[in-house]
């Protein structure tokens, strides 16, 4: 390595040193500590996605038949004990379907949308699905769970997270011969493990009767789970 070489890497070496003495600089009478916290929960909404798929040789003709199968969808809510507030429209998509055979062909329109329905009343999931899986249009079904207050759930881990770090703080204060005073400096990291969807496939359930049981039922859903973790800067006594 050439001198020139040395003359561009010492003055970057010298930043470096001295971004990191920054970053964990010490201040007098202080310490850091560390914690990590979780809150588990049973989730309180599922959300059931699928969506409708129409195929016909006009525009309009595959809107009509998209709309029908809304208007039956909103029905079966309704008959479920279910608001049609609570189901949501994912996306919409109107595209031209060709036949590439032997030159592109226009042979026809399909409506595309993606539905998303609240449940929050988990005894009537199996019904619901039982119902959606009549419709012939619909496509296959994801269900997946969730909390409707996340940020409560939240607070909860960095609460716990806060604990861990104080009880680790008062250790080594206490080993240390000292006493532990208040917070000057706190920074937070949270997380969520939401569970993935979990594809049903519409057709498999068109195989059971109104009345047999749902592949879920009698099943706990998976458990939403936030962690956190925080450092703190504590006083020393």
């Amino acid at each position: 390595m050439n001198r020139s070489s040395f003359a561009w890497i010492a003055p970057v070496l010298l930043f470096t040193l001295s971004a990191v003495a920054q970053q964990t600089a010490v201040t007098p009478e202080t310490l850091w500590a560390g914690g990590d916290g979780k809150f588990d929960s049973a989730p309180d909404v599922a959300l059931i996605q699928f969506s409708i798929s129409e195929q016909q040789p006009e525009l309009k003709a595959a809107y009509t038949q998209a709309q029908e199968t809304t208007q039956k969808i909103r029905q079966s809510l309704k008959d479920d004990g279910i608001e049609p507030k609570d189901a949501e429209i994912g996306s919409f998509s109107m595209t031209p379907v060709y036949n590439w055979s032997p030159k592109r062909k226009l042979i026809g329109f399909q409506v595309n949308s993606q539905i998303i329905v609240k449940i929050h009343d988990f005894s009537k999931l199996g019904p619901v699905i039982d119902n959606f899986s009549q419709l012939d249009t619909t496509d296959s079904l994801n269900i997946s769970y969730t909390l409707e207050n996340i940020e409560e759930a939240k607070s909860k881990a960095v609460e716990d997270a806060y604990r861990a770090a104080h009880r680790n703080a008062e250790t080594l204060a206490r080993a240390g011969g000292r006493t532990l005073g208040a917070m000057s400096y706190a920074s937070v990291d949270a997380n969520t493990f939401v569970p993935q969807p979990r594809p049903m496939m519409m057709k498999a359930t068109r195989t059971y009767g109104a009345a047999a049981a749902t592949p879920i039922q009698d099943f706990s859903p998976q458990k939403i789970s936030m962690t956190a973790h925080v450092n703190v800067l504590f006083q020393l006594k």
